[in-house]
Parts: structure tokens; sequence; C-alpha cells
């Protein structure tokens, strides 16, 4: 090997290790309880027994403008803003009851960007529906609170099977 062949190849060491990733810093506490009042609000909002009006004005407190709810369904992506699903699930939500629990998590945040998987539960008080499935929540910092400005999700499938580390133990 020449000099220059050794001295290249050096080079190339050094700035490999250079730009090696390094492990992220803990996300500081009161992030974490942001990005978290925030996702168990909009359980929370969605969630009681038949009978019950939702308090959507808490759920639109919590959410960016121009947010959207999305869900990925075997004909594609649908879904809308949050106000299109206030207006297409707040009368079926009310009557039939239901209840979305999250049973595990997992948080990523850069800078003012938050991403939140949230494995979830959800069913009728009557047990006519249930599913469980992926919530992905992205949240923004703004003005010093975490807002949510999307939610995507999808169903659980046999194809598609909820992550073991996303499943609390019984």
């Amino acid at each position: 090997m020449t000099r220059l062949g050794a001295a290249l190849l050096a080079a190339a060491v050094a700035s490999g290790a250079a730009a090696a990733p390094r492990p992220a810093a803990p996300a500081p506490a009161a992030d974490l309880a942001g990005i978290d009042a925030a996702v168990r609000g909009v359980y929370d909002v969605i969630s009681g027994p038949p009978g019950k009006a939702r308090d959507f004005a808490r759920m639109r407190s919590l959410f960016a403008p121009n947010a959207l709810m999305r869900a990925i369904t075997a004909k594609g992506v649908r879904g809308g803003t949050l106000e299109d699903y206030i207006a297409r699930n707040a009368p079926v939500l009310e009557r039939e009851g239901f209840t979305e629990r999250e049973l595990g998590r997992r948080t990523e945040i850069y800078g003012n960007l938050a991403t939140v998987w949230s494995a979830y539960d959800g069913r009728t008080a009557s047990g006519s529906f249930h599913e469980r499935g992926i919530n992905s929540f992205q949240l923004v910092r703004v003005d010093g609170r975490w807002l949510v400005a999307s939610i995507l999700w999808q169903e659980e499938s046999p194809q598609f099977p909820l992550p073991a580390d996303l499943q609390r133990r019984r």
C-alpha cells in the first residue's frame, strides 16, 4: 500500500469514527410530562360510557392548528382533520360508549418534535367493536407546550401483530 493509500484509509477510518452516532441524551422530565399529558388527554376525551358527551373543547386544546387524524386501512389512508374526526365520531362515541386504553409506549424527541408510538386496545361498551393497534402521535412544542399535530393509526392484524415491547404484561 502506498503512503497516499494509507493516508486516505486512515482519514476514512477517522472520519467514520467521528461520524458514529452518539447515544441520545435522556429527554427532560418536563418534556416527557407534557407529551404524556397530551397523549393521555386524547385517550381520556374519546373514552367513556354510553350516554356521556365527550369534551371536545378539551380535545381541541390538545391539538395544533390543522391537525390530522387518519387511519391506515386495507383500502388506503382515510380520515382528515380533527374537526372531521369529531363530526364523524362524536355521535357514535356517545351512543355506543367507547374506551381506548394504552398498552405500551415508545417516545422519541428531537428539538420541538416528538413521535409517540402508543399501542392501544379500543372497544365499545357492548363489545360490538374491539380493536388493538398502534397510534402514531406526532407532537410539536408550541410556545413551550406539547400539542398533537397528527395521529396516524393502524389496526393490529395477523400480518402486523403488536410488538412485544408495546404490550403490557398481564
